[in-house]
Order: structure tokens, then sequence, then C-alpha cells
């Protein structure tokens, strides 16, 4: 599955360098990702007792005049080569591709309680300045942290969570008391 992936997304990504379109091709991509992600149109698309002329009238309907013709195309191909359980996956390495390109990446960002526009502006914009990169945030929420983020970002991570520190604590503790 990865090689095919790469295959489509590589030439996808090929084409978007050759017409320098780089910044339309990342919103299209991550629009059409979005619109198939976990949808009901996907499962139609996957549902393998629809015949491919109604599932490709259905892509017409929905998004011809909305994509370029680069992932119209890659679009009706994948359905045509009956590869539409890959489409997402796809486009998620080609987008990989075009952020990278760009300079820019996600951090995976997991707290107690949502940050408000100031924290992540700042927390932004200190990751940022670190990598020399573009940030994104992927900020999730999730109270068994108790306090403070955890942080994955372009190969590291940083794990500044109260439930860590208190884990790490615990095992400090348990190996004085039997030594």
């Amino acid at each position: 599955m990865e090689r095919l992936n790469a295959l489509y997304a590589s030439a996808l990504y090929e084409l978007t360098i050759e017409r320098d379109d780089v910044n339309e091709s990342l919103e299209e991509a991550v629009f059409l990702k979005d619109a198939l992600k976990n949808t009901d149109m996907m499962r139609v698309l996957k549902h393998p007792q629809i015949p491919r002329g109604d599932k490709l009238k259905l892509i017409n309907e929905t998004f011809s005049g909305k994509l370029k013709d680069d992932l119209f195309g890659f679009l009706k191909l994948a359905l045509e080569k009956n590869r539409q359980g890959f489409i997402v996956s796809i486009l998620e390495t080609y987008i990989g591709m075009i952020e990278k390109h760009k300079n820019i990446v996600t951090a995976k960002v997991i707290t107690a309680t949502s940050l408000d526009d100031n924290q992540t502006t700042e927390l932004r914009d200190t990751l940022s300045k670190k990598l020399n990169k573009e940030i994104r945030l992927d900020v999730d929420i999730d109270p068994s942290v108790v306090a403070g983020p955890y942080i994955y970002v372009d190969g590291y991570y940083l794990d500044w969570t109260f439930k860590t520190r208190l884990r790490e604590l615990t095992v400090h503790m348990k190996e004085g008391c039997t030594a």
C-alpha cells in the first residue's frame, strides 16, 4: 500500500512542482481529503455493489469545477483503477510532500484543557522559531494528562505533562525504597 501511495502521490507532486502551483494544490488536496475522510461519500465510493459509472457521476457532480484538472483526474483514475480505498491515504502522502517542500510541519499537541488564542499563537511561534519551519498545530484534549502539554513535532517530542512527571516520581520513589 505504501508503494502505491508513493507512486500516485509522487506523480501528483511532480505535476504540482512542474506547474509551480504549490499553494493552491495544497489547499485543494486538503479540501478533497477532508471532504472524503470518514464520510458517506467514501462509503459509497468503496461500496462494491455500486456501479463505477454511478461513482464517477457522483464525483463529477460533487467536485467538477472545484478541483484543478490534475487532482480531478487523479480522483477519476483512482475510481477507474478500483483504488478508491486508497484515495485518502494517497492524498495524505501528497499533502505531506507539498508541506515538506514548503517547510511546513504539524505539531501534535495534547493538553488537559483547550489552549486559548494567545497560548496557541505563542506555542506556534516558539516552535516555529526553534525548528525554523512553519508550524501547524493539531491540538487534542485529554483530561488524563492533568496539566502540562505533550508535544510531538518533526521527530521530536516534549512531555511536560503532570501525568508523566507523577509516573516518573513514582518510579524513583519505588527505586529509592528498594535500594
